[in-house]
């Protein structure tokens, strides 16, 4: 899994360049993956085979007996596992829409191909991997609980500086949405930016005032999104782009964690199908 670089943009509608900052994205692609079969590791070592065979039915086992979203996501450790059967869970797992960097703690996720199925690894201040884990969930727990322990009720005043217009009260707004308690299966809070009258001095002030927070996320579905937690407590950037990389909805989410880097339920569900259906080509 590779590093990505998701600063919160600041150019696009509702927004003003940022200065004396050079920003560098990731090259998104312009079409929508598709999911493809895993091919049989027909050159593997048996035991590899029936190692990589255990586990995942294992999980598989666990993963349909899971009500998605109400329950307490499971996690299975990959450390057991020998060299060449965590390379073969690798493989047939693959890689999905939706990855993210977590700064504090150190973790990098991944959804693999099968939506739901999240390959999480946390590392020490060295850099060294310390943790490996497959875990079964909307998202990963650790998403929502680094988000929120970054973050804070309250926010420091800021100067209002020529051109800071309706910032000020955008954030009022945000700070008063993010005081009430997340209701499960309730919609997130939106300021659209790209709709309202915003000035591009009142957008790069919210950038100020809000401040980054630990929790980066890019999801490549049906459009490119960049996802950033900030340190108003459940409240994040989120903003879509063009194949362009070109800035077209720029938006305040004021949840847990946005919809958009969540697995779908009916996806899920195919997943499981798509697994057990996998699984069967190793007998």
């Amino acid at each position: 899994m590779k590093a990505f670089p998701i600063p919160v943009v600041t150019v696009g509608p509702g927004s003003q360049p940022a200065q004396d900052e050079s920003f560098e994205f990731i090259r998104m692609p312009s079409s929508m993956a598709t999911f493809r079969m895993p091919a049989h590791p027909v050159e593997a070592d048996p035991a590899a085979i029936a190692e990589t065979r255990a586990f995942l039915t294992e999980v598989l086992d666990a993963a349909r007996g899971y009500r998605f979203g109400g329950d307490v996501a499971f996690v299975r450790d990959l450390g057991a596992l020998g060299a060449q059967a965590r390379r073969l869970v690798d493989e047939a797992l693959g890689e999905g829409e939706v990855a993210a960097i977590i700064d504090e703690p150190a973790v990098r996720l991944q959804e693999t191909g099968f939506p739901g199925f999240w390959r999480v690894r946390a590392f020490d201040e060295e850099g060294r991997l310390v943790a490996d884990t497959l875990e079964v969930g909307p998202a990963p727990a650790v998403v929502a609980e680094a988000a929120l322990l970054g973050s804070r009720c309250r926010m420091p005043k800021r100067a209002v500086g020529a051109g800071v217009v309706n910032a000020p009260s955008i954030l009022t707004e945000l700070v008063a949405a993010s005081a009430r308690p997340p209701a499960s299966g309730a919609a997130a809070h939106v300021v659209n930016l790209t709709l309202l009258p915003v000035s591009p001095e009142d957008v790069q002030w919210l950038v100020g005032a809000l401040e980054i927070g630990p929790v980066t996320l890019l999801s490549r579905g049906y459009g490119n999104c960049r996802i950033t937690s900030t340190r108003l407590r459940h409240t994040w950037w989120v903003q879509y782009f063009n194949s362009m990389d070109q800035l077209i909805l720029n938006t305040l989410e004021v949840t847990p964690v946005p919809d958009v880097a969540l697995a779908a339920a009916e996806d899920f569900d195919d997943s499981l199908s798509r697994l057990a259906e996998w699984l069967a080509t190793l007998d």
